[in-house]
């Protein structure tokens, strides 16, 4: 694999949101980063290197050179470390896919879109902030609605998966993965209309 200068771009970024410590490994919020360590696994690359608050490593993909982030920032920052990361790289807003965790949808539900609003994600707020834009793919997984109306939002993100959901998740990954492939290619609605379920 070949590395590029600081002086270089990239084609593409592709950030999974989450928080960083291991007692968050394993629930709602983390959904993003499972997704990421999945591509890296996928794409034989080290997501290891420390910089813009977060840990990163480089493929080469189909042709495009892609930085994989993981922003270490927590997910209400998520922002903070994609933007620099995207600067660096001169890598455009449109060109920028962000994996991340969706309460409004069944666990496992993938809905891909090429932009729109946070939707009460304070992860893609932060994202939209700091890039000035919401003009950027986001790859939004499914988690569960909470409970019930009265079931505090941070207690479900941050609480953990039963099995079956967490089984669920993991057998998407490869459509999550086939799904950036198709983006990368501008490929939008061929992404949409074969896993935006």
């Amino acid at each position: 694999m070949s590395f590029f200068s600081s002086t270089s771009g990239a084609d593409w970024l592709i950030a999974g949101l989450g928080n960083p410590e291991p007692k968050y490994d394993g629930t709602r919020h983390n959904t993003g980063f499972v997704a990421l360590d999945y591509l890296a696994r996928r794409w034989n690359v080290s997501v290891t290197k420390s910089k813009w608050q977060g840990l990163y490593g480089i493929a080469e993909i189909d042709g495009h050179k892609v930085v994989l982030l993981k922003p270490l920032t927590y997910m209400n920052l998520s922002g903070q470390s994609i933007a620099p990361t995207a600067n660096f790289y001169k890598i455009k807003p449109d060109h920028v896919i962000v994996l991340c965790d969706d309460i409004a949808q069944k666990p496992a539900h993938v809905r891909i879109r090429p932009s729109g609003s946070a939707g009460g994600h304070n992860g893609l707020k932060s994202i939209i902030a700091s890039l000035g834009t919401d003009g950027f793919y986001r790859v939004r997984i499914g988690v569960g609605e909470k409970p019930n109306p009265q079931y505090d939002l941070a207690a479900w993100v941050l609480g953990k998966f039963p099995p079956e959901d967490a089984k669920a998740i993991a057998d998407r990954l490869p459509d999550i993965e086939g799904a950036c492939r198709l983006l990368m290619d501008g490929k939008l609605a061929e992404a949409q209309n074969k896993y935006n379920h």
